[in-house]
């Protein structure tokens, strides 16, 4: 299998995944609180960003790429975010002026951890990555997590560096 073909892990019954929408702002808000500190992020201001997000596209090889590209996955039987990741595709100059997916801010509700959705959307991330002629698609994680993107077809390369004020 090639890096870019799709891998066959099934979302289980009852979820579906889908681009992000306004109408996920608290059970997206809620699911990402699992992972970081999310802060004050109002309605208006989680709008505005989906609207920004929606609205940042580009011209690649006779194709047009979004820059931002956020998912959800939904539990349909109970109407709730289960878990949520973005990957942003960067333009390069390098590799012959190639593009770059980020995966960034993937969160698995507590209430849907142990189902595989966090798998099943880093494979969907990637696959749009992908599709979109990325030449690679990268993310960090904490050290605890290396397990589980080994397990999502990532390996090691490099180190994460950092600066925050």
């Amino acid at each position: 299998m090639t890096t870019t073909e799709a891998t066959t892990t099934a979302l289980p019954e009852g979820y579906i995944i889908r681009r992000m929408e306004k109408q996920d702002y608290e059970g997206v808000v809620d699911t990402l609180a699992v992972l970081t500190t999310v802060g004050n992020v109002s309605k208006k201001k989680f709008d505005s960003i989906i609207d920004y997000w929606n609205s940042n596209e580009f011209e690649y090889r006779g194709s047009k790429v979004n820059l931002y590209n956020p998912h959800v996955i939904v539990d349909t039987i109970k109407n709730e975010i289960a878990a949520t990741g973005n990957i942003i595709i960067e333009q390069k100059l390098i590799h012959d002026c190639g593009l770059c997916g980020h995966i960034e801010d993937i969160a698995v509700s507590s209430n849907h951890q142990g189902k595989k959705l966090g798998k099943c959307l880093i494979e969907k991330l990637r696959n749009v990555g992908f599709q979109a002629g990325c030449y690679k698609v990268i993310l960090d994680c904490d050290e605890k997590n290396t397990m589980f993107y080994e397990k999502c077809k990532f390996k090691r390369a490099g180190v994460e560096m950092q600066s925050r004020l």
